[in-house]
């Protein structure tokens, strides 16, 4: 048996390590989860506090935890919500192929090709160092890029129907990641990525 958690399957050629799984999951059941989650959670604009101007994002996202976590980035704050079952089936899974056990999830709802995410890391105190990070993606496949802070080095995935990706090491010490824009992409996409949150 291949063992799906080994550095071959490491997008990244130093500097950390972002392992994509492929499918976890049959089509069907990812399709079923898409609609499942995008009917039961708490969808809401995300918000941006840039240079004292507040945005607001065509992306919706969510936020949930163990307890009411206060998530802090972009210079807002929001607060954790409680699991819902769909989310805790999907966590157990997420924890199991990654051997790390979380109690959060941001979950981000993207409309269509048009609405994406610039260059960051998720390198906040709030995630301690050398998070792990798994990320489930449902709905329309998506091109997700990385680049390295210093080198400028890229690499690139498609992120599929039902597939994981686990970042994970030093990655978000020396990598930016982003889901850049694509005017082909017509149908929507949920990503929900499990995390451990720790405070400040």
């Amino acid at each position: 048996m291949t063992d799906l958690f080994s550095s071959d399957n490491n997008l990244l050629p130093y500097d950390g390590e972002a392992l994509y799984y492929g499918y976890i999951m049959p089509e069907n059941e990812a399709c079923n989860y898409f609609n499942i989650l995008l009917e039961t959670l708490s969808w809401q604009n995300d918000e941006a506090i840039i240079y004292g101007k507040r945005f607001v994002t065509k992306r919706k996202v969510a936020w949930y935890g163990d307890s009411n976590y206060a998530y802090t980035y972009s210079n807002t704050t929001k607060q954790a919500l409680p699991w819902t079952q769909a989310l805790l089936e999907l966590k157990s899974v997420a924890e199991e192929l990654s051997g790390t056990k979380f109690n959060s999830c941001l979950a981000n709802l993207y409309h269509d090709g048009t609405e994406g995410m610039a260059w960051h890391s998720d390198n906040e105190k709030a995630l301690g160092e050398n998070t792990v990070i798994a990320s489930l993606s449902f709905g329309a496949e998506r091109k997700f890029s990385f680049k390295h802070k210093k080198t400028g080095t890229k690499t690139e995935v498609i992120l599929q129907n039902g597939s994981l990706l686990v970042m994970k090491g030093i990655t978000q010490t020396h990598w930016l990641h982003r889901l850049p824009p694509s005017v082909k992409v017509k149908n929507p996409r949920i990503n929900l990525t499990f995390r451990t949150y720790i405070g400040i």
